[in-house]
C-alpha cells in the first residue's frame, strides 16, 4: 500500500499532467506551475518523470510541454476499450443519421466536463464541443445534466465551490437541476456557444450510477418546430444505451 507521502507526490505528478492535457496547446513549466499551484522547480521534476515515460514531450525548441506518444497510446486504448463509448457508438451513428445533426458523449472528471466522444453530421455547426476538451459544469445543456443526475453531496459541493459568493445563482441552478431530474434530460440554447441548441440526456446505468450524458446539438434557427422530435430522438437513443448496463 502507497504512504500518503507516496499518494501525494503522485496526484502532485498526476495534476502536472492533467493541466497540461487541459491546456490544449503547449505550455511552458511556468505556466503550469501557475495552473498547478506548485514551485516551479517542482514542476521541472515532475515534467522529467512524465517525460522519461513518454506522457508529455517537450515541444521542439520551444521550451514548452505538451502530450507525449504514450498519451496515443492510453487514448487509442480507451477508444477501443472504453465500456461507455462501445455500448453508445452504435447509436450515436445512428441519431446522427436520422437526425442530420451532431451528438457527443461527455462524463464527468474530476470537476470538469470532458467530450470522450464526438460524432458530427454532414451540416454544419460551429460548436466548441470537441472530443478530449474539458468544459464548465455550470453552463450548457451537457453540464446541468451530469449535474443533475450525479450524487447529491458531489453535486451540492460542485455548486458550492463555483458559485459560494453568488447564492442568487446557485438558488437558481439548483431549481434548473430539480426540474431536469423531474423531466429526465436539459435543454438549453445559446449558454455555451452562441446560437447552438442542445438536448442532454443523463446514461444511467441500472444501479442509478451515472454513466456519462449524450447530447445532440444543432443550430437554433435550424431546430424551429424540430424540437420535439429531436428531443424524442436523443431521450429514446439514451434509454437504449442505459438498457445495455
Amino acid at each position: 500500500m502507497d504512504s500518503p507521502q507516496t499518494s501525494t507526490i503522485v496526484d502532485r505528478v498526476l495534476h502536472v499532467l492533467a493541466g497540461v492535457a487541459r491546456a490544449g496547446k503547449p505550455v511552458s513549466a511556468k505556466q503550469i506551475a501557475a495552473m498547478v499551484q506548485q514551485p516551479v522547480s517542482t514542476v521541472y521534476r515532475h515534467l522529467a518523470s512524465l517525460k522519461k515515460w513518454g506522457l508529455l514531450q517537450e515541444h521542439m525548441n520551444s521550451g514548452t510541454f505538451e502530450p507525449g506518444p504514450t498519451g496515443v497510446q492510453l487514448a487509442w486504448g480507451f477508444d477501443q476499450n472504453s465500456n461507455l463509448i462501445s455500448q453508445s457508438r452504435e447509436e450515436i451513428s445512428s441519431l446522427v443519421e436520422r437526425s442530420g445533426e451532431s451528438v457527443g458523449l461527455l462524463v464527468y472528471i474530476n470537476g470538469e466536463m470532458v467530450c470522450i466522444a464526438m460524432e458530427e453530421s454532414t451540416q454544419p455547426l460551429r460548436c466548441s464541443f470537441t472530443k478530449g476538451r474539458s468544459h464548465s459544469l455550470l453552463k450548457g445543456a451537457s453540464a446541468k445534466s451530469l449535474l443533475a443526475f450525479m450524487p447529491r453531496k458531489l453535486q451540492q459541493k460542485l455548486v458550492a465551490d463555483q458559485l459560494a459568493d453568488k447564492p442568487d445563482e446557485a438558488a437558481a441552478l439548483e431549481a434548473q437541476l430539480e426540474e431536469i431530474r423531474r423531466r429526465g434530460y436539459s435543454i438549453s440554447e445559446s449558454e455555451v456557444d452562441l446560437g447552438v441548441w442542445g438536448v442532454s440526456v443523463p446514461i444511467l446505468a441500472s444501479n442509478g450510477r451515472l454513466e456519462g450524458t449524450i447530447t445532440l446539438m444543432a443550430p437554433a434557427l435550424r431546430v424551429g418546430p424540430r424540437e420535439q422530435e429531436l428531443v424524442r430522438m436523443t431521450v429514446e437513443a439514451a434509454q437504449r444505451i442505459c438498457n445495455r448496463f
